[in-house]
């Protein structure tokens, strides 16, 4: 299925181009049948089942597409098929956190300790999901906890691993002292989470972060996303995935709300939210800027595996930084953003840069399809400098 938003102007793209300073001028769009085309011949190459994307250009959608099908039985994926969003969920949270920064309800350099009635590891798991949150309980020998603040939750520098669950013995530990290192950590969002859900109702805080986030998805009329699988509400049109063996895996139907990544979303809505990001709508302009902001330098070889020592400073990529729940950069075109999303059959990618408000978001169903995102968003905005050898190293399209 396809749906075409609104037929794009390559002409007045290019037009339009010429405004801008040389460093940032960018190719003609595609047309239709081109990255139609593109896009086959990169499904073909990597043996991907399912694949969706859309282009933004200007701050508008501009095209959106499906392609393939989205389960093992065939069914054809379409525009309006629910996907996971996998770690794209970390984006919409950073969204949102910027708009409580807005209304005075958090600031981001203030520590997380400041917002709480007690102290972190006093706090027990929740009643319903004992599992939500990290077992705060574990960091009671350690005050570096005091230190962390929203801003450092956001550019994955707290300290903790990707999540509690996954360290040898299952606790959660602080590795290096809070804001000094970039190494991704879903658990630093889950504490933000945390803090929003749990802090002191005196300050505008106590708030459920799936509401607020439904909010923007109400405004911005995405339908059919949320942050939370709905039991009540069964839906025929939902996308299992494959697996880097081409082996076809249910779809996974997160039960909580985790800011770290239980989003379900379309590839019609989640353009919607791109274009309102790219162009800053629903924040104020200085919220918007600290979201590409370059906040923390980034100095290790990938992203993962985490803790990573630095690279000699010569080999270092020194537009390379931690924004809000994005990675920036500067390439050919000046400065944007990018954040992924991955996981055994989920590949995920939103691309945007700042000139021109142009932006180019993909999500599959197959993971294969990682291994040609580069080229795709190569095909579509021309060089961005999208920095894809740092996020997957040799390990694109893997499980």
């Amino acid at each position: 299925m396809m749906t075409r938003v609104r037929a794009l102007q390559p002409l007045a793209v290019l037009i339009a181009s010429f405004c801008l300073p040389f460093a940032a001028v960018a190719q003609r769009a595609p047309s239709g049948l081109a990255l139609d085309a593109e896009v086959s011949r990169i499904m073909a190459k990597a043996h991907a089942n399912g694949m969706a994307i859309a282009v933004i250009e200007h701050g508008k959608v501009g095209y959106v597409h499906a392609y393939g099908i989205r389960n093992a039985k065939g069914d054809p994926l379409t525009t309006d098929t629910v996907m996971y969003g996998a770690s794209l969920t970390k984006t919409v949270f950073a969204y949102t956190v910027m708009q409580l920064v807005d209304q005075g309800k958090l600031n981001l350099d203030t520590p997380l300790k400041d917002d709480l009635d007690r102290p972190l590891p006093s706090y027990g798991p929740d009643p319903i999901f004992p599992d939500k949150y990290g077992p705060y309980k574990d960091l009671a020998g350690d005050s570096r906890w005091e230190k962390i603040t929203p801003r450092m939750c956001l550019t994955h520098s707290t300290g903790f691993s990707n999540f509690w669950f996954i360290e040898p013995d299952q606790k959660l530990r602080i590795h290096f002292d809070p804001g000094t290192r970039f190494s991704y950590s879903g658990e630093g969002f889950v504490l933000l989470q945390f803090v929003i859900e749990h802090g002191r109702k005196a300050e505008g805080l106590g708030l459920d972060v799936g509401d607020l986030a439904k909010a923007n998805f109400d405004r911005l009329g995405m339908t059919r996303t949320s942050l939370v699988w709905s039991k009540d509400n069964p839906d025929p049109n939902v996308a299992d995935g494959w697996n880097d063996q081409g082996q076809p895996q249910a779809h996974d139907k997160r039960s909580k709300v985790r800011a770290s990544g239980s989003m379900n979303t379309t590839i019609s809505d989640l353009s919607k939210f791109a274009a309102a990001l790219v162009r800053g709508d629903g924040l104020t302009r200085a919220s918007r800027g600290e979201i590409a902001k370059p906040s923390l330098h980034i100095t290790t070889a990938g992203q993962f595996p985490p803790f990573q020592p630095d690279l000699p400073a010569s080999d270092q990529r020194k537009d390379l930084y931690a924004g809000l729940g994005v990675v920036v950069f500067d390439g050919p075109q000046g400065h944007g953003f990018y954040k992924g999303g991955h996981d055994g059959q989920t590949a995920n990618s939103m691309v945007c840069v700042d000139a021109g408000q142009r932006c180019v978001v993909i999500l599959s169903n197959d993971v294969r399809s990682e291994a040609g995102f580069a080229d795709l968003v190569r095909f579509i905005l021309g060089d961005t400098g999208v920095p894809y050898d740092w996020e997957y190293g040799d390990h694109a399209g893997k499980s």
